[in-house]
Formats: structure tokens, sequence, C-alpha cells
């Protein structure tokens, strides 16, 4: 599905589907911040709670950490959005009177 780490191959080499419908936008990126924002504050919030370390702690964790996280998450959640897309047949939206015309 993928060619590279973030762009969308031209089509699939098993079966020949065409990826022209593919375009996730931001909602992969979104999901992303939801959720690695949600671990990495939680974590911070319980290192804090339990340990009380210093601040070079965080500074030398968190920031790999998130890095990580981030980019760990955002192709397979692309990857979901794109197959959804598809699986439901999503395209842009058209105003009603643009359907009746075209």
């Amino acid at each position: 599905m993928f060619s590279k780490l973030l762009t969308v191959a031209p089509g699939c080499d098993a079966c020949g589907l065409g990826y022209g419908f593919a375009d996730a936008g931001d909602g992969p990126a979104v999901f992303v911040m939801l959720f690695a924002g949600f671990l990495i504050v939680g974590l911070a919030l319980f290192l804090e709670v339990v340990y009380e370390p210093p601040y070079w702690v965080y500074f030398a964790v968190f920031p790999p950490l998130t890095i990580l996280i981030c980019l760990g998450l955002l192709r397979p959640l692309k990857g979901i959005l794109l197959s959804l897309q598809y699986r439901n047949k999503a395209g842009q939206g058209r105003l009603e009177s643009q359907k009746r015309d075209g």
C-alpha cells in the first residue's frame, strides 16, 4: 500500500487495485495526536506522581518516546483510514444541485 514511509503507492502489487481514490487528508495525524497525547501525558503524570523524578528525566525520555509513538502509529492509521475509505466508497462531498447536474 505504501511506496515510502507515508507515500501511497499508485496501485496494489498483488491485485492491481489503483489507489487513485486514496486521500486520507489530515485524519491520521489527528488520531495520532489524540492517541499519542493521551499516552504521553498519562505516562508523564504517572511518572510525576509516583516517582517525582528531576526535570532532565522528562527531557531525556519523552521527546524520543513521543517521536517513536507518533511515527509508529501514523502509517497503520493512514492505512486503516484508506481501507475504510475504499470499503465505504467515500468520496468528495457534493451539493444536491451538483448531484443532479453531474
